[in-house]
């Protein structure tokens, strides 16, 4: 995910500081990427850094605002309409576990597969019960949420066909993998 590109597109809609920023990127994405307020301000020294962003005052409790630059608004666009590359996927951790697992002599590859498989479906009855909280027309926040939590959903499934995948291919190539 990109912080970059993320706060730079709200800073498209207007001027804000950083903790503006952290409050409403956790808002729109119904808090399902809290974000560190120390990495919001790296970002935004960064930013600043490469002429995308730029500091436009301080407030009377110290805080720094920041605005967006030309240039920063065209790296938005840019963004906006570009695909996300899947050429380096996402690192899942649980793809890298069972990989492990199976090269690893002495390891119950099953019995981390079953492992996986119980915290993957506790994760997909809490995204569905999350789920089950919106009203049934969200509107702004509550339709992002709704849409994240599709995706979680979407996610989590595709997991565990993915660990009922693995079970079935260890059986099939080894017999039986205990």
């Amino acid at each position: 995910m990109s912080i970059r590109h993320s706060l730079l597109s709200l800073l498209a809609e207007g001027d804000r500081h950083g903790y503006q920023l952290r409050q409403e990127f956790e808002g729109r994405t119904g808090g399902t990427w809290p974000v560190n307020i120390g990495q919001v301000y790296t970002t935004l020294g960064r930013l600043c850094r490469d002429g995308l962003a730029e500091e436009v005052g301080k407030q009377d409790d110290g805080s720094v605002t920041y605005r967006i630059t030309p240039a920063g608004k065209a790296e938005v666009d840019t963004w906006w309409t570009s695909p996300v590359t899947r050429a380096a996927p996402d690192r899942d951790e649980t793809s890298i576990k069972v990989a492990l697992a199976v090269s690893s002599p002495g390891v119950d590859v099953l019995a981390v597969l079953e492992t996986e498989r119980e915290e993957t479906l506790r994760a997909l009855q809490a995204y569905t019960r999350a789920k089950t909280r919106i009203p049934d027309h969200p509107t702004g926040g509550e339709l992002a949420r709704l849409l994240v939590l599709d995706q979680q959903i979407f996610t989590a499934e595709a997991q565990a066909r993915w660990l009922d995948h693995c079970e079935q291919r260890l059986a099939a190539t080894q017999g039986s993998v205990r």
